[in-house]
Formats: C-alpha cells, sequence, structure tokens
C-alpha cells in the first residue's frame, strides 16, 4: 500500500513540471494524515495490535477469524491455512488505455525490478466482508508489510465492525512456525518479484540464504551464469 504518481500525471512526473510535484505533495500530506488516524485507533483501542505470533496462536486456539486482504499475485504463493481472502487492493487487469498507461508507467519506475502490479482499489471490500461476516465477530486483518490491513481495518471500523484486530509487521514478519502456511513459497517471500527475485537479490531472499546455507544460494548463482552465457 504505497502511494503513487497517478498516471495522468506521469508527463509531469517525468519531467520537472510543477504538476507532478504537486501531486507528490497531496500524495503525502494523504499518508501522513492516514498515519496519524491509524496511531489514534490503535492508541484508544479501537484496533488491537498483535504480533504474527500472537496472530498464529490466537487464531489457531479461538474462533477469531483471519482475514487477508492482500492482492491476488501475493496471496497465491502463500496463505495462512483456514484464512478467508477478501483483497482491499487487488491486481489491475485493466485493458482499456488508462489501465495500459498505467501499467506501463509502474514498469518504467520500477515494476520490472521489484515486480510490483498496479494496484486497483476493490470498492466492494466492505461489502464482501460485511456478506461473510457479522459486524460482532472478531477478526484478524493481515497482509504482507501491514500497511494494507490497517487501511482495511479502518474501513471495517468506519463501517460499525467491533472487534478488530491487526497484525503488525504483517506475514513478512512472521516467522514460519507461527502460522500453518498452504502454498509454494514462504510468508516472508511472498511479496517479492520481478528480475531482483529471479536472481536471488532481495534481502528477504539473502536473509533466507543464511537460513538455508549454500545449496539456496547456487540456485541463483546458477540464474545469472545462465543469463550472462545467454548475453554473450
Amino acid at each position: 500500500f504505497r502511494p503513487r504518481l497517478l498516471p495522468s500525471k506521469m508527463g509531469a512526473a517525468v519531467g520537472d513540471g510543477q504538476g507532478g510535484e504537486e501531486e507528490e505533495t497531496r500524495q503525502a500530506k494523504e499518508m501522513a494524515a492516514a498515519r496519524r488516524r491509524w496511531e489514534t485507533l490503535i492508541r484508544e483501542q479501537k484496533i488491537k495490535t498483535l504480533t504474527p505470533r500472537e496472530a498464529g496462536y490466537t487464531f489457531k486456539l479461538t474462533d477469531k477469524v483471519l482475514l487477508d486482504v492482500r492482492p491476488s499475485n501475493e496471496r497465491q504463493k502463500a496463505w495462512v491455512k483456514g484464512s478467508t481472502w477478501i483483497p482491499v487492493f487487488d491486481v489491475d487487469t485493466s485493458s482499456d488505455l488508462n489501465g495500459l498507461s498505467k501499467k506501463a508507467f509502474n514498469f518504467m519506475i520500477g515494476g520490472w525490478w521489484s515486480g510490483s502490479s498496479t494496484m486497483s482499489f476493490n470498492k466492494n471490500f466492505v461489502q464482501q466482508t460485511e456478506e461473510k461476516f457479522s459486524k460482532d465477530t472478531d477478526i484478524i486483518l493481515v497482509c504482507q508489510k501491514g500497511l494494507r490491513s490497517i487501511a482495511a481495518a479502518e474501513q471495517l471500523y468506519n463501517a460499525g465492525f467491533e472487534n478488530l484486530f491487526w497484525v503488525q509487521g504483517g506475514l513478512e514478519a512472521a516467522e514460519e512456525e507461527d502460522f500453518e502456511r498452504e502454498g509454494s513459497q514462504a510468508f516472508k517471500l511472498a511479496g517479492i518479484g520481478g528480475v531482483s527475485e529471479f536472481f536471488g537479490w532481495t534481502d528477504q531472499q539473502r536473509a533466507q540464504a543464511a537460513k538455508e546455507g549454500w545449496g539456496y544460494r547456487l540456485l541463483f548463482t546458477g540464474r545469472l551464469v545462465g543469463a550472462i552465457v545467454l548475453a554473450d
């Protein structure tokens, strides 16, 4: 959940136009205001905070619901067994001119490296949650790093949900033993992609390599050597 320049401002952003700077300033102010709201909700215990380990124990031992609000490209790599999935943002699949321009802009500003996709806000998030759960349900919200889930928790709180819990740091802060995982990737690796993931150059993969040893490193070394040979 990162503030991004709108495609309509792309021309100004690429150059040094005042419009791009104004858009960046506006988005920075909006994010700062959102953070203040979230801090107030947490401080006043309207949304309660759990560590990943606390969330894992709570989910296993109680009847609380675990609501995964990540986009589909992260969810399909790794998810908590028994969790419910309703994305607050999801991968933008539009193929009109506006959608294509967003994707091109995202690629140019680093999507090719990080694998980050263009996201669209799920306007039906609250409605879909209301269809699944009553407003007195105990709901634990989780995303990959914690930002989208606190934003989702704020929406649900404003809609009248009474018992909300937020997983601080998200699944990226979780250890494998904290939750029962399904999917092919470790929780910490579900949010990475692109060229940096392919060659094993992300911080998450370096941390994973430190745990798993040379076998893990050799996989990515082989990919790098192969790419060099092909490029030669």
